[in-house]
């Protein structure tokens, strides 16, 4: 049975929230020296990627979620961006990124085919005007890219990179069952099935 586009937008939404729970119990394991130490990649250490992928999740949740209420888009969307490390205490990054992950599910749960068409607005110097499918689409790939590059980094300390790729398979279930459960999910939630 075919699933509608939207639908496949919703498991992304789930799929990265998955990926950011089961990569934050990794690097919530890492004393404050190693989330910061210098290491190399885009962004010079764990924590500011982390704080990257958070201030940009902020950035374009909000721009979608202004656009579902038919508000103005935000007169100053650069503020997400005014620190670079906004969250410097690693409980707390991990809440607040868990908190705009559900704002993400939220927002694509009331979704359907017909409104991946909506443009949303961001008003940077230039005006950014996207539909919500290749607004979404930007989203998920911006995460996957920055979420590995954490993983990586990962590598040179002592903690285990987590597998962030046993989600979307029906015969991996058992693999992400513990991750669910912690989560409150199932996989009828996800899957619809």
């Amino acid at each position: 049975m075919s699933q509608p586009l939207s639908h496949h937008l919703l498991t992304m939404a789930y799929q990265n929230a998955w990926a950011n729970h089961r990569l934050a119990k990794a690097w919530s394991q890492l004393s404050a020296a190693d989330l910061t130490a210098p290491r190399v990649s885009f962004f010079p250490g764990i924590r500011a990627t982390l704080n990257h992928i958070l201030t940009c999740d902020r950035f374009y949740v909000d721009a979608l979620e202004r656009e579902l209420r038919g508000d103005s888009p935000h007169p100053d969307c650069y503020v997400f961006f005014k620190e670079d490390e906004p969250v410097v205490d690693a409980l707390a990054l991990r809440h607040e990124q868990a908190q705009v992950d559900r704002r993400l599910i939220a927002y694509c749960e009331q979704m359907r085919d017909v409104d991946l068409v909506k443009v949303v607005t961001i008003a940077r110097d230039m005006p950014q005007n996207d539909s919500r499918l290749r607004l979404l689409s930007h989203l998920f790939e911006h995460q996957i890219h920055h979420r590995g590059q954490v993983h990586a980094m990962l590598s040179g300390t002592s903690v285990k990179p987590p597998q962030l790729d046993e989600f979307f398979c029906e015969g991996e279930a058992g693999l992400r069952a513990e991750d669910f459960a912690e989560l409150g999910w199932t996989e009828a939630l996800i899957w619809g099935h």
